[in-house]
């Protein structure tokens, strides 16, 4: 009987013990321009200080701050560490490198990021390689996001190389690419996680004489969250196409505020009702959600020739994403839904342990 109750339990204790900004693991990001006469490929790669950290000891005199100075002081050793983490080859001829420049600083998700210049002189414009190799022997998660002439691609620990093919694109492989990002993007996104969960452990259960109790019926706990999940998907779709087609420029700290306390606010309704009937509370809450899904996308990059198209697989991968979490979690909550313990025990300590991460993640990105 306290299975369920423990796994559950370590399932959030682990999401807690977890960075608070949910949507940025160990991610870096290359962008790659031809020039005009096309035998340079001019940009940036922009790596996250605390990843950077562990690869360059940045921390010079050990006093837990970095400064631009101890940074600049290491640019023999960022230098080395490009070199030996990117390669470019066309037909099996490695491209010379050069990371000459001032180096910038930037941020993704409110971490410091470190811009380093890198330029690449290679002979045409045909069919290039791609080599990436930093961070993995540390962080098998770690990925990097490249995008060459508008192309994207996702690099990450089982996908080191990969080739650049400028003159062919196909609808087929832009939809595929797209709805896979869709779909890691919400497998990895805790805070949508929690936020269907917190929502979820409620939709199995009806209010009665001010307590929970399980649901009769099995159609109603359906429609009552097909109602839920259509004005979540309803609501983020709208957001998402809208942010990504740069109709709406939405901060993107308030944003994520934003989709923390809601976290905060779900689960804790489910200790303290204030809101029953959801539906449009979870609609509010998803134009919110939305604009985070498109501040992914737009990290992610459009496909230059298919942008509509890109818009709309990243967006189904979402749904294909949510909908397995959802075919996942209901029926066992469905199964659980009529043991006193999961009324009294599991559903308020599981939505307490969910605010107490939402509150975290709301106090860090204040």
């Amino acid at each position: 009987m306290r299975s369920p109750y423990l796994c559950f339990f370590a399932l959030c204790l682990f999401a807690f013990t977890n960075n608070g900004f949910a949507h940025q693991l160990s991610t870096s990001y290359i962008v790659l321009n031809n020039n005009i006469d096309k035998t340079h490929y001019i940009g940036h790669w922009q790596i996250s200080i605390a990843d950077l950290e562990h690869a360059v000891a940045l921390d010079l005199n050990n006093d837990g701050q970095i400064t631009w100075a101890e940074i600049k002081a290491k640019r023999s050793s960022l230098t080395q560490f490009v070199e030996q983490n990117i390669s470019f080859t066309q037909d099996l001829k490695a491209c010379l490198l050069n990371n000459e420049g001032p180096f910038k600083l930037d941020t993704h998700f409110n971490q410091p990021y470190l811009q380093i210049p890198i330029r690449f002189y290679c002979d045409n414009n045909t069919t290039t390689l791609l080599t990436y190799s930093a961070f993995f022997n540390r962080d098998a998660s770690h990925k990097s996001i490249v995008n060459i002439n508008g192309v994207s691609r996702i690099f990450d620990y089982h996908s080191q190389k990969q080739a650049f093919n400028f003159e062919q694109t196909s609808y087929l492989k832009t939809f595929t690419q797209y709805v896979y990002q869709g779909v890691l993007h919400i497998w990895i996104g805790i805070d949508h996680i929690l936020f269907l969960i917190a929502l979820l452990l409620t939709c199995v259960l009806i209010r009665r004489d001010k307590t929970w109790q399980g649901s009769t019926s099995k159609i109603k706990i359906i429609k009552h969250t097909a109602w839920i999940v259509t004005a979540f998907t309803l609501a983020h779709s709208i957001t998402l196409t809208a942010t990504a087609m740069n109709l709406v420029s939405p901060n993107s700290r308030w944003v994520e505020l934003g989709i923390a306390m809601s976290v905060l606010f779900a689960a804790l309704n489910n200790v303290w009702p204030v809101v029953i009937r959801l539906g449009w509370l979870t609609f509010g809450f998803g134009l919110l959600h939305g604009m985070g899904f498109a501040s992914v996308l737009g990290e992610l990059g459009l496909s230059e020739d298919y942008q509509l198209l890109s818009i709309i697989a990243f967006n189904l991968g979402v749904e294909l994403g949510q909908l397995s979490i959802l075919c996942v979690s209901l029926p066992i909550l469905i199964y659980l839904r009529n043991y006193n313990w999961y009324q009294k025990w599991l559903m308020p300590s599981g939505s307490i342990l969910i605010a107490l991460i939402a509150l975290q993640w709301s106090i860090e990105r204040y």
